[in-house]
Order: C-alpha cells, then structure tokens, then sequence
C-alpha cells in the first residue's frame, strides 16, 4: 500500500487522458480519485455543457474554482481537473499550495482522437475543433508548463504514465 502526502493534482487539455491515468493512479497508490468535473456536475445539478449554455464559462470557473479548493481540503487523494481548471491563477496558487501538479502532455493529434469519442466539450462546439485544440495548446502549454512534474501521453497504455507519476512522487518523498 502506498501513502500519499500531498494530493495529486492532473492538469492539462482535454482528451490528455488526465481522468483515465487518474483512476489507474489512484488504485495504484490505493488512495481515492476524485473529478472535478464530475464534482462540479454534482453540485450544480446539471452537465458542464448545460452550465456553460445557461450561464457562460464564466460562472463555469467561478463553480470550479470552488469545487476544487473544497476538493484540496480532502485527505490527499488523485484529482483529475478540467483542461482549462489550471489556467485560472487563482486555482492554480490553490494547487501549488495544497497538491502537486502533473501535467498529462499530449500530442495535437491523440487530443483530437480522443475528444472526437464524445461529444460533450463546449469549448469545441464553435468551430474546427483542430484549430481550437491548436490555439489552446498555444496559450495554455506556457501555463502547464508550471506544473510541478510533466509525464506525456501517448496513444498508448495509460500505464507508462502511471508508473512514471508514481516514482517522480517517490523520489520527492511524497509516497511512500
């Protein structure tokens, strides 16, 4: 059984597979997984794609910003967060104070394989979502890139970026 210091916090685009490598982690290090997402979905009582429709991306942030500072109140656990949860400063300063962040990296053309599987992406709805992916992944990869580790993604086996998350948080001493 591993122990957990810190909660693990996964940032990066959408379709990085940060839920996926979440939940592997979390049964790897034998500590619970939470989405945020799924998290905001729960106190709000309706889908993402319905809280950017009824109230703007706006409120969407101001929802998760909440969410995840009350999910890094928890015992430490796996945290998967939504692409865009890490950009926001405010949320940000909250996961480098309370977690450790891992930026799931990915290619331009695994992100757009994998978000192409559900339909569900609101950012995506208005326009080539290539040349969305492309501009988020420019302005965002500087943002990322101040997580404190970075493992990439490929169209593999979520496994590979399990076991590399697991020993970087071993040789910081964060588990066990």
């Amino acid at each position: 059984m591993e122990q957990l210091k810190r909660t693990v916090v996964l940032v990066g685009m959408m379709g990085a597979g940060k839920s996926a490598v979440g939940r592997r982690l979390a049964a790897k290090l034998d500590v619970a997984f939470r989405d945020a997402d799924a998290e905001i979905e729960a106190a709000a009582g309706c889908s993402i794609t319905d809280i950017f429709d009824r109230y703007g991306e706006s409120a969407f942030r101001d929802g998760e910003r909440k969410v995840i500072g009350r999910l890094l109140g928890e015992t430490p656990h796996v945290l998967a967060t939504g692409g865009g949860a890490f950009v926001d400063a405010e949320t940000r300063a909250r996961i480098k104070e309370a977690g450790i962040s891992v930026w799931i990296k990915a290619p331009i053309d695994v992100l757009l394989s994998r978000v192409a599987r559900r339909d569900n992406r609101p950012l995506l709805r208005n326009g080539d979502p290539r040349d969305i992916l492309e501009k988020l992944l420019v302005e965002r990869t500087p943002i990322y890139a101040q997580a404190d580790l970075t493992v990439e993604s490929e169209d593999g086996p979520h496994h590979t970026a399990v076991d590399e998350i697991v020993a970087a948080l071993k040789a910081r001493g964060l588990a066990a």
